[in-house]
């Protein structure tokens, strides 16, 4: 089930000031902290106890335990921070397979970006320094964002009488 678009708007409001908090550390810190995860996964439980706890969220969970299960070995591999594994699985529990596939995609796409970003500062100001560390926070919040946000645009669209699938009786 697709906790977003079904979830009510202060729900969302408070899972954007979480990635806000996750963005703003990782930047600041290149850290996230298990209190900011943590906060993301319960947003999902309660949105997952308001919509009944039924059975459609069985995807849900398999894929928070899937990027679990490949975010652990990238950690490991020193690929991903511990923060970065832990924001994205609490981010799947929001999400279908179809969706999560969508938040992937648009992690890479804004990560790579990142990437040339900080690449293309490190060479103009000739920076010395080894460090290759990237708050990819930063690129998991802004492809969340990027997700979430045409899911909930879609969810307004639909609820306007210019919609042609617009009926009275759909909420």
């Amino acid at each position: 089930m697709n906790l977003v678009t079904a979830s009510p708007t202060w729900l969302i409001v408070l899972l954007g000031l979480a990635l806000a908090a996750a963005a703003i550390e990782d930047a600041v810190r290149l850290r996230i902290s298990n209190i900011t995860c943590a906060i993301v996964l319960v947003l999902g439980l309660v949105a997952m106890g308001l919509h009944g706890l039924s059975l459609s969220l069985w995807q849900n969970v398999a894929v928070c335990l899937g990027i679990l299960i490949v975010g652990l070995p990238a950690f490991a591999a020193g690929w991903l921070g511990g923060g970065d594994v832990k924001l994205l699985a609490a981010l799947g529990l929001w999400l279908t397979f179809k969706e999560a596939a969508t938040l992937i995609a648009a992690v890479f796409m804004v990560g790579g970006v990142l990437a040339l970003m900080f690449l293309a500062v490190r060479l103009f100001r000739r920076d010395k320094s080894k460090s290759r560390q990237i708050p990819y926070g930063l690129a998991i919040v802004f492809g969340a964002l990027v997700t979430f946000g045409f899911q909930i645009h879609e969810r307004n669209v639909a609820r306007f009488p210019w919609d042609p699938y617009f009926t009275p009786h759909s909420a």
